[in-house]
């Protein structure tokens, strides 16, 4: 019998964690059903693509890494002894990297209040807005969490590519909502999340949401799904 949880993934990495290697994690979606490798989310620095590498070195002073999951990002980053804190909303996910010895935390990003030089959004990170509303809301926030020369970086895909016909016409809906909206649910053995809405920003409306906000917006990396690394900065005062 299939339970509702709150915390699907934090449960998936924590048996993982124990030794449990055989489930993976199903995710339904507006799209149809997949499946997410539970060893993905604990990827070593050699597996990371080239657009994790990229903003990882690019991080300087404070990070703040959001929604760390398995904190495969974070611990790299106290390994070269920068100061960094990991958040997400999912205990199982901050349990398990509390015993990775990561500085982390959980706690809503909405919550956070200190300041930092660098925040981090990787593995879509900033899909956690869900709409286009939502993103212009992650990123007034984001703005009061930045010091002065301080930095977003970010990664995210233009999914406009799934609605391609064989024609090459695009099969997108002008009236209806912003095709990079997507709802997902997932499934770890009988544990199962209620939906929840994720987003996919494509790279222009990226930089129009982020100029209308006094955000610089840099196209940094471009990988070989349509997907792209991001950095955002506070628009200097002339």
């Amino acid at each position: 019998m299939q339970q509702f949880s709150e915390d699907v993934i934090g449960e998936a990495l924590l048996a993982y964690l124990d030794g449990d290697y055989t489930p993976n994690i199903v995710v339904k979606s507006s799209f149809g059903e997949d499946t997410l490798s539970i060893s993905y989310l604990y990827r070593t620095a050699k597996q990371l693509s080239k657009i994790e590498k990229t903003a990882l070195k690019l991080c300087k002073g404070k990070i703040l890494d959001v929604g760390a999951g398995s904190g495969c990002h974070s611990l790299l980053l106290q390994k070269q002894k920068l100061d960094v804190k990991a958040i997400d909303v999912s205990k199982g996910a901050v349990e398990v990297m509390m015993k990775r010895g990561i500085n982390a935390f959980n706690i809503n990003f909405y919550k956070e209040t200190y300041q930092f030089d660098t925040l981090l959004f990787l593995m879509n990170g900033v899909g956690i807005a869900g709409t286009i509303k939502g993103l212009k809301k992650l990123l007034k926030k984001a703005k009061t969490l930045l010091n002065e020369n301080g930095q977003i970086l970010l990664d995210s895909s233009d999914i406009a590519y799934m609605f391609i016909e064989g024609d090459g016409s695009m099969r997108i809906d002008l009236n209806a909502p912003y095709y990079g909206e997507v709802s997902y649910q997932m499934q770890y053995k009988n544990l199962q999340s209620k939906p929840f809405d994720w987003l996919f920003i494509d790279f222009n409306l990226l930089k129009n949401i982020a100029n209308s906000l006094g955000l610089e917006c840099d196209l940094l990396v471009e990988g070989p799904h349509f997907d792209y690394l991001a950095k955002l900065t506070l628009r200097k005062r002339v």
